[in-house]
């Protein structure tokens, strides 16, 4: 029997899925399958997009193509990429594409999903129709780099956000990210007024404003004003007030594209009409699905109730269950916005007399919570900030479990499952990533097909590849479903994505090969190329390897490395000069004082490693301030040695039992800028006081009298609190810098990326760190030791880049983009 024609209008998430689906269920032996797409690329995950535009990823990182060309290959699916359907004739049963190219078809999806709804504004567009340069839209690869391009042509971009939802936020924070001075307008009276009710609103702008981002609520836009015929200049407000702008974002919705669909006939409303079956309306052989689809009255924006329909399509068309249908979503969401956890399902607040209502309110630390329950049951639900009652109550919003008699325990962990067991209690049709619509089921399913560890897992069903906000569920799921059979996640022993080598075998691997660059390391040892998540890590591996004998790629580091100085919310950077054990002279402190006033410096602080942070300098003041301070780098940046806080010891205090000043002093001129896993923050005490808080540093010195020093490692006292371990006794300073150096290097080969000594230490386990260190068990003692005095050989002020920059882009606004290489029309 030959196969039927079936033709895909529609290249984005809906429809790809929808294929997937057909796919999946036979539906390669039924039809030939031919798609239209007019972005130049595959599929990709549009959720991903503001990861990408704050610099989290690039737009050829692996978790934002969702069907990459080849896949389209490998499935025998014939894809127009860079085309576009321009009319469809559904007597003739064809479609005619912007190229010329006709096609036609037995059966046809209609996927095209929505646009950006681009209100009537005074200088919006060009007399041509074109936006005008500077207005962008948020929803593809193109906007997103038109966005990132502007945001790094210079220093000084100003950008007005319209819109206060989901995506005007997300596009706020990935500016605002980019160093950006970022205003959001929303003309409702609070964000993301769709989900969130008043004080949801007030506790998320509270948020929002603290990173720098400017808020203007109940504020309508009417105009985009204009500096001269080419350049946007801001934005006006219907109430006359205005606000300066180099470029206009503009997230104020969407809207179901149906012009093509209109021009064919279709029964159009909002969207295409389509029933049960996703069959549009009086038609047997053309189907809609996604954000142009209408069901019922509904229009969805969401992912979640895609797949849904997409799944029903699929039974339908490939006669799987040909009496399957959708019968409207039930709408969960679960995100991160800015930063910020967010869950809302159903209503947003009473709405009869005999509603109940129960509110948790604490503005402070940026928590808000409710729930309204009707007749018993859960009609509505909104978490800010802590999320953690999300599974429980999104299985009694769907009616799974019961609820508590005392509701607040709705809320928080009073009797109703605790998020640690949450996993095991969920039932299998609960929606777990909401990004890629994987259920608990899907994922309990995909462990029983031989699954077993989380990797697996994620790659199998895309769970966790959206906005990353599931991921531990996702774990703990794997973790329940596979029980005695959890196999341990080989990656997970990776040093980096990518590359399956522990960390002792890359370092071996780079030293054998002559491996100087990242480049050169994804070359060799990278079987499926490049990860954007593996260059950093692997751009300090190969510092510390190398030394200053590295090949420096800027599109490896983080922007703290290319320019030394540790980047602020604002865009401007703070500049940590060297003092080591925390002493300063007269002289430095003119220095800092007369640098502050000529670069107008805002602000000048202690910090609480005995050091003075300049805060708010402008990138391209960084090397005239480094020239006019004349001190080396603190370091305060990076991941590296950073600083040894000293007390007063024997100079002048009355219970000091050993020179604590001299010894921070000496250990910190001896290891200073040290690259290491993740920082270093170090401390000398002179007695058992501990003024210098040495019990809960990574490396801390006590002095305890006749000469002897107590050498504590591991410790913490930030967002992890944790006393040191203690390593070894010392018998004078000399033998206390020769463990410093022995520690550091060991911790430097050995630690993960990003492993903090505080569960560094624990996982090795002090005992054998004592045995490799101190009692020398494995004979490695000579080597560690060679290896750190050549890397404190080969120290250079980093801070010398001044006189002779990097590149010609070192200090000035730069952004490395990544395009997707354009695929031509075939």
């Amino acid at each position: 029997m030959p196969k039927r024609k079936l033709v895909v209008v529609g290249n984005g998430m809906a429809g790809a899925r929808t294929v997937e689906e057909i796919l999946a269920r036979g539906g390669a032996e039924l039809f030939d399958v031919t798609m239209i797409g007019d972005e130049p690329y595959g599929n990709y995950n549009r959720i991903m997009l503001s990861h990408v535009l704050s610099g989290e990823a690039s737009v050829d990182d692996d978790d934002l193509m969702l069907n990459p060309m080849a896949w389209y290959r490998e499935n025998g699916v014939t894809l127009y990429s860079g085309d576009s359907a321009e009319s469809i004739d559904r007597f003739a049963k064809s479609v005619t594409c912007a190229s010329g190219r006709v096609i036609d078809f037995d059966s046809l999806i209609i996927a095209t999903g929505s646009n950006t709804f681009f209100p009537n504004m005074d200088g919006l567009r060009e007399p041509d129709g074109r936006l005008a340069r500077g207005v962008f839209g948020f929803r593809t690869i193109a906007d997103t780099n038109g966005m990132l391009q502007m945001a790094t042509s210079r220093d000084d971009v100003r950008a007005v956000v319209i819109g206060g939802g989901l995506l005007g936020l997300e596009a706020a924070y990935g500016l605002k990210t980019q160093g950006l001075e970022v205003d959001v307008v929303h003309s409702p009276g609070h964000l993301m007024n769709q989900q969130l009710d008043e004080r949801g609103g007030k506790v998320l702008r509270n948020k929002i404003e603290e990173l720098g981002v400017g808020v203007h609520t109940g504020k309508r836009t009417t105009a985009v004003l204009r500096a001269d015929d080419e350049t946007v200049a801001g934005v006006g407000f219907a109430d006359g007030e205005s606000l300066p702008a180099d470029m206009i974002v503009v997230t104020a919705g969407i809207r179901p594209n149906v012009e093509l669909a209109r021009g064919a006939g279709l029964v159009i409303e909002r969207g295409i009409v389509v029933d049960d079956q996703m069959r549009c309306e009086d038609e047997g052989f053309i189907f809609a699905v996604g954000e142009c689809a209408q069901h019922r009255s509904e229009v969805y924006g969401l992912v979640a109730p895609l797949w849904e329909q997409a799944a029903v399509l699929a039974d339908v068309i490939t006669g799987a269950n040909p009496s399957a249908e959708y019968h409207g979503s039930r709408l969960t969401t679960k995100l991160k916005v800015a930063g910020v956890d967010v869950a809302a399902m159903g209503v947003k607040g009473p709405e009869r007399d005999d509603d109940e209502f129960v509110q948790f309110y604490e503005p402070r630390s940026g928590t808000y919570k409710s729930v309204v329950v009707r007749d018993n049951k859960l009609i509505g639900a909104m978490l800010l900030g802590d999320i953690s009652k999300a599974n429980f109550l999104t299985q009694a919003f769907d009616e799974k479990v019961p609820l508590p008699d005392e509701r607040i325990s709705m809320l928080f962990d009073m009797g109703t499952p605790s998020a640690e067991t949450g996993a095991a209690e969920l039932a299998d049709d609960v929606q777990v990533c909401n990004c890629n619509g994987v259920t608990k089921g899907d994922i309990v399913g995909c462990v029983r097909g031989g699954c077993t560890n989380v990797s697996e897992v994620c790659a199998a069903t895309r769970a966790g590849k959206g906005c990353g906000s599931c991921k531990s569920l996702v774990a703990d799921i794997v973790e329940f479903a596979a029980g005695d059979a959890l196999t341990a996640d080989v990656s997970a022993d990776w040093y980096v994505p990518a590359i399956p080598l522990t960390k002792p075998e890359l370092v071996d691997a780079i030293r054998r090969q002559d491996l100087r660059s990242v480049t050169d390391v994804f070359a060799a040892l990278a079987p499926g190329g490049e990860d954007a998540s593996a260059k950093m890590p692997l751009a300090s591996l190969l510092r510390m390897i190398w030394g200053a004998d590295w090949k420096r790629e800027p599109g490896a580091l983080f922007v703290n490395d290319r320019v030394h100085a540790n980047i602020q919310r604002d865009g401007t950077f703070s500049v940590v000069p060297q003092m080591k054990g925390g002493v300063t002279s007269p002289q430095q402190l003119r220095r800092i004082a007369d640098v502050a006033e000529k670069y107008d410096i805002p602000m000048i602080k202690a910090t609480g490693g005995q050091r003075i942070d300049l805060l708010g300098v402008k990138k391209e003041d960084l090397p005239k301030v480094w020239q006019d301070l004349d001190m080396p780098s603190g370091y305060a940046y990076g991941k590296s040695f950073r600083t040894v806080k000293t007390c007063v010891g024997t100079d002048y205090c009355r219970f000091g039992l050993g020179d604590s000043t001299q010894l921070g002093i000496d250990i910190e001129t001896r290891y200073q800028g040290l690259e290491s896993p993740a920082k270093l923050k170090l401390a000398v005490t002179g007695c058992p006081r501990n003024c210098a808080e040495a019990l809960c540093k990574d490396f801390g010195v006590v002095a305890i009298g006749d000469g002897k020093w107590e050498i504590y490692v591991g410790g913490a006292a930030g967002a992890h609190i944790r006393k040191g371990d203690l390593l070894a006794t010392a018998d004078s300073p000399d033998e206390v810098i020769r463990l410093c150096g022995i520690f550091i290097q060991y911790y430097r080969e050995q630690a993960k990326w990003l492993e903090r000594t505080y569960a560094w230490v624990p996982r090795v386990g002090i005992e054998e760190l004592r045995a490799i260190l101190v009692d020398d068990r494995d004979g490695i003692v000579a080597g560690l030791q060679e290896r750190i005095d050549d890397a404190v050989a080969g120290y250079v002020d980093p801070w010398l880049d001044r006189e002779e920059p990097k590149s010609p882009a070192q200090f000035t606004s730069s952004l490395p983009l990544l395009p997707l290489p354009k695929v031509p029309v075939r």
